[in-house]
């Protein structure tokens, strides 16, 4: 063989060598495939439901099984045997439904296992033990009367058999979560403050209920008996006059850069539809975070020497020139004294917000614990400062203009959960005992 034949061999051998090293690490790889949970599956209740993610990024999917056993009993919850190299990331959606396949409550274990197509068939296992708890909490009220107005509070104790890290009261869409009673380790004893809508809010198509769901998302639910009061709101007609636009829109006009090259007239509307409804989105906010316990005693307080310009409800209807031009629910009580008269402190908190707040102006939000807010509106001084706490009748800022206010006057809003109720029940003395301190003593 001349040299020419034997490099032209080796040229071949070294070819072929190299093809068959190729087609080793492609059809032989040593990879393993790849199992993710979409969350930790530590107990399994009536009904579970996860996701198995599956993923080989080299020969694809060749077959995954997912099983649950328990007294040496397997159960297959999915099985798939998939193509060659046509799947390389399959997610698999679990629902484990314990009554239909025998299981009882106790200790079980889920297996989970992947292979992939290459010629060693590469094999991912997981294995991981349950818990299978299939009883419900339970939920015993113990407050029952509940009379409540329209736009008003209302407040529900009740004993669960169990500690769970989800429970409240379900109003329509609105959920109202529930706080321990008292300060210790039990905290099967929950309260819940809840608000009732100002609109149209009638025994026939609202909805109240307890939730309650455990570690292993069982649920329970509890149909909360109530009689809703009737209730009218004020209907105001306000006419927006030429000098109020010339007096107030510039304040908003140089805050705000999207207002800047509006009309007065034109940021009169934006400010009174659009920045209103960011507002109460940015208190909704600001009040979802509270103290899980109660920081106020007794009545709240009203402004000293106080008259009500305007009541919590009042549909307002605004007219410039004889045109309407907007629309508007008042979310509180409006209180006029004297000129940066001191404001107080309704009741024991801590402060939760002191800025300028759009229509509302320079604003003190204070927790009163348990989902319990109040706001103070228009101040021409705030004398308070963020997480500062704050005792009852303290001197908190002075009222004044800011915001949308026409005269000196006080904006006084109550909210619980993040829904803004009428404050004249948290004044009375009366209402706090029925609805609040009955219901804790087990008498409501």
């Amino acid at each position: 063989m001349n040299k020419y034949l034997r490099y032209l061999f080796f040229i071949v051998v070294i070819a072929l060598v190299g093809v068959g090293i190729w087609a080793f690490m492609i059809y032989c790889e040593g990879e393993e495939p790849e199992i993710l949970l979409n969350r930790d599956i530590k107990m399994i209740g009536q009904e579970t439901s996860f996701d198995v993610v599956c993923i080989d990024r080299k020969r694809g999917l060749r077959t995954v099984s997912v099983d649950i056993s328990q007294d040496g009993k397997k159960y297959t919850l999915s099985s798939l045997n998939l193509p060659q190299g046509e799947v390389h990331k399959e997610t698999l959606s679990i629902d484990v439904f314990p009554e239909d396949l025998k299981l009882h409550d106790g200790t079980a274990t889920i297996d989970i296992t992947v292979t992939d197509h290459s010629l060693r068939k590469n094999t991912k296992a997981m294995t991981f033990e349950v818990v299978i708890d299939t009883i419900p909490p339970q939920i015993s009220p113990v407050s029952f009367s509940n009379y409540i107005n329209p736009g008003g509070s209302c407040v529900v104790v009740y004993n669960l058999s169990e500690n769970v890290p989800q429970s409240g009261v379900q109003v329509d869409n609105d959920f109202f979560p529930s706080y321990p009673v008292a300060a210790a380790s039990d905290t099967t004893h929950r309260i819940s403050y809840f608000a009732i809508p100002i609109m149209d809010a009638a025994e026939n198509n609202l909805k109240i209920t307890i939730l309650a769901q455990d570690n292993a998302g069982n649920r329970s639910l509890y149909s909360v008996p109530f009689h809703i009061r009737k209730k009218n709101f004020r209907r105001d007609r306000m006419n927006i006059s030429q000098r109020f636009l010339e007096m107030k829109m510039p304040e908003f006009q140089q805050r705000y850069k999207d207002l800047k090259g509006t009309t007065l007239l034109e940021a009169f509307s934006r400010i009174n539809s659009e920045m209103r409804a960011n507002n109460q989105e940015t208190i909704q906010t600001i009040c979802k975070d509270t103290r899980p316990e109660q920081l106020w005693e007794g009545t709240f307080l009203r402004m000293k020497n106080a008259a009500p310009m305007a009541t919590f409800g009042d549909r307002r209807t605004y007219y410039h020139d004889g045109k309407e031009i907007s629309k508007s629910v008042h979310m509180g009580i409006d209180l006029a004294s004297t000129r940066n008269a001191p404001v107080e402190a309704s009741n024991g908190g801590v402060v939760v917000f002191t800025e300028y707040l759009g229509i509302y102006g320079n604003t003190i939000i204070i927790d009163h614990g348990m989902g319990v807010f109040s706001l103070y509106g228009h101040l021409s001084s705030v004398s308070v400062k963020k997480g500062q706490e704050v005792n009852r009748g303290e001197i908190i800022g002075r009222t004044g203009i800011t915001g949308m206010a026409g005269g000196d006057h006080l904006h006084f809003s109550m909210i619980v959960g993040g829904k803004f109720v009428n404050p004249v029940e948290w004044w009375d003395p009366h209402w706090i005992k029925d609805n609040v301190t009955r219901k804790l003593a087990g008498k409501g």
